[in-house]
């Protein structure tokens, strides 16, 4: 007699027996019991989780007579009658079974619904099981679109998929849609010795947990395995014999490597790697157990309340190494190891590449008990630095007295050191020291405008209480009489404008300031000739306008530039054959490096800022503008005002 394998030999026959799935046998047991049934069902899911298992388990609910002959639609098809046997047996004759990956034409579709007319020949209904139903083409979906639709009564359609994104929408829309899950770890281990229980083989626990493991969802997957490492330990199921026909890492090592990162031994970890490559093991199957446990250290670490499964040897010295790891390592470390797995294939040597992604936490992991410096894995707690005694903190006044406090217990200015200071709560009355004064420029901004990270107030209202607040605060604060000479509180809101375009605030020259020169009114011409004909570009183009003529004769122009970059000598070379072909002769270019006063650059800047101006002032003199200001408490948007 042949032998039967495991995952044919179990395949459940009734509802009862289905395993991991009780969302869909509860549906369809319903559905049964009560005697609403669909015309078409649709199951999807991976592979191996029971998808055309659930659709002979249907049909024989469908069709079983029951033992005595008398039965009919029932939720626990009996097993013996005749339609029952036939079925499990596959030669029931009004249940059809399409593959649609090898028979995914329109004439195979048509073939199948030229059966729909007749009606069933033994059982109660015919059931057309379609398998992989995503396969067919798009003229064979059309084809059974109206049978689907609207199929006789005696006709029930079952597709099965393991990709439903394929499958047109008109086909989901005349379909109860059923998701299979795949299972978990825990009930394939549970199954799994049901199986060899039945079987009467001998098992080691954490043999089946790595098959449980290795199925990844899929209970046929498993009891393939399961198969498999029976014939390798011939009848027995061992720890070591199934690790080695897996090619998965022994527990041991992986806990040991995830320990010496955390102590921030790298020359453990060589280590570790180094046997891991004379065993043979594979790089993706050793991340891929780190991050399996790493993921029980985060719950662990995350999650206190949660104890350890002891019955689960996995989970055997997690706990000590959760409590060694910090959190913020052992999410790195997770994500490093997810990562590292699409890096394997790009590295020549696998090992070579999980060596590099284990000591990429080393290298980011800061020196043990440097307490002043700061660990890049830990998240940037909030600092309050102090703030000067003009800055406008909050829409309500301000004492004194509270002002004085908080500019005692500020620390003093930060050194070298590169720790954070922490401010000293305040336990004792302390002397209050005299703020700095500040120049009248600033006092008259601080009182003026608003500081970037706060919204526009929306009425004058509330500008008068800032300011007001603001001056109280500032009332004992000693300044030079030119500053409250200088100083001046406005009653409009103040537009975004640039300290040098008010009247309140003395005109300060910029740094970068136009030193025109009759050689650059001579430079600026041929540049913007050169740049009307198109005949610099890119860097060439940028080499001329940021430059400065200094001095020209017939065959030699000498120019300055600031930045080293721009000075290349492909980029000069095209610029001085631009000269050429403009007709300036043969000349040659000399560059130096050194301060530029006037460029063209600068004067177009130069101009630009002078339009800005103009504009701002043209929008905020308008009368029209000025009203809805006054009377609404409208406000200029800044940077809305543009140069077209």
């Amino acid at each position: 007699m042949s032998y039967l394998v495991l995952a044919r030999k179990y395949r459940p026959r009734n509802f009862t027996e289905m395993v991991g799935q009780e969302h869909v046998v509860q549906a369809l047991t319903n559905a049964l019991v009560q005697q609403r049934l669909h015309h078409a069902y649709l199951f999807t899911g991976t592979r191996g989780v029971g998808k055309t298992t659930v659709s002979r388990i249907l049909a024989k609910s469908l069709n079983c007579q029951g033992a005595d002959g008398q039965g009919g639609i029932t939720a626990e098809p009996c097993g013996v009658c005749q339609a029952c046997r036939d079925i499990d047996a596959g030669r029931f004759v009004d249940y059809t079974e399409l593959d649609a990956a090898s028979n995914r034409g329109v004439d195979e579709v048509q073939s199948l619904l030229e059966q729909a007319v007749y009606k069933p020949v033994q059982g109660r209904f015919k059931v057309f099981m379609i398998d992989e139903v995503h396969m067919l083409t798009n003229t064979a979906f059309n084809a059974m679109l109206k049978t689907l639709e609207e199929p006789p009564e005696y006709l029930k359609f079952v597709l099965a998929t393991t990709d439903p994104q394929k499958v047109p929408v008109t086909v989901l829309s005349r379909c109860l849609q059923f998701n299979l899950r795949p299972m978990a770890p825990e009930t394939v281990f549970e199954h799994l010795t049901q199986v060899l229980a039945a079987e009467q083989l001998s098992a080691e626990p954490l043999a089946l947990r790595l098959l449980a493991r290795a199925a990844r969802g899929s209970m046929r997957d498993a009891l393939s395995l399961t198969d498999q490492a029976i014939a390798f330990g011939n009848g027995q199921l061992q720890e070591a014999g199934v690790r080695q026909m897996l090619g998965s890492v022994d527990r041991s090592h992986v806990l040991h490597m995830i320990r010496a990162l955390a102590e921030g031994d790298g020359a453990a970890v060589v280590n570790q790697v180094n046997a891991l490559r004379l065993q043979g093991v594979s790089a993706a199957a050793t991340l891929e157990d780190m991050a399996m446990l790493l993921q029980r250290m985060a719950v662990m670490q995350m999650v206190p309340s949660m104890a350890q499964d002891g019955e689960d040897p996995d989970t055997l010295g997690l706990a000590d190494l959760a409590q060694t790891m910090p959190a913020e390592e052992t999410q790195l470390l997770y994500s490093l190891c997810l990562h590292g797995r699409t890096e394997l294939g790009l590295a020549p040597d696998e090992y070579a590449a999980l060596t590099m992604v284990l000591l990429r936490l080393l290298a980011f992991k800061p020196p043990a008990g440097s307490a002043e410096k700061k660990s890049p894995l830990t998240r940037p707690q909030p600092v309050t630095e102090p703030r000067r005694p003009n800055a406008i903190t909050a829409s309500a006044p301000q004492s004194t007295p509270e002002l004085a406090a908080r500019n005692a217990v500020l620390p003093p200015p930060a050194g070298p050191a590169t720790a954070p200071l922490a401010p000293t709560p305040v336990t004792a009355p302390v002397q209050a020291r005299a703020p700095v004064p500040e120049p009248p420029a600033l006092v008259d901004q601080a009182l003026t405008e608003p500081p970037p990270w706060e919204d526009w107030p929306d009425t004058n209202d509330e500008v008068d209480a800032q300011r007001s607040a603001m001056a109280v605060s500032l009332h004992d604060v000693p300044v030079p009489e030119a500053a409250h000479a200088a100083s001046t509180v406005r009653t409009l809101p103040v537009r975004e404008v640039m300290p040098s375009q008010r009247a309140d605030v003395p005109m300060q020259a910029g740094p970068a300031t136009v030193q025109a020169t009759p050689e650059g009114d001579v430079w600026l011409e041929v540049v913007q000739s050169l740049m009307a004909q198109d005949a610099i570009t890119a860097l060439v183009r940028e080499l001329a306008q940021q430059s400065q003529l200094l001095a020209r004769d017939a065959d030699q122009w000498q120019l300055r530039v600031e930045r080293e970059t721009l000075n290349h000598p492909a980029s000069r070379e095209r610029l001085q054959a631009a000269l050429q072909a403009a007709g300036h002769g043969h000349v040659k270019l000399g560059i130096e490096i050194g301060p530029v006063t006037d460029s063209p650059a600068k004067r177009l800047a130069a101009k630009a800022a002078e339009k800005m101006v103009a504009a701002k002032a043209l929008i905020e003199n308008d009368p029209l503008v000025q009203a809805m200001v006054r009377d609404f408490g409208a406000r200029i948007v800044p940077g809305s005002i543009q140069i077209i």
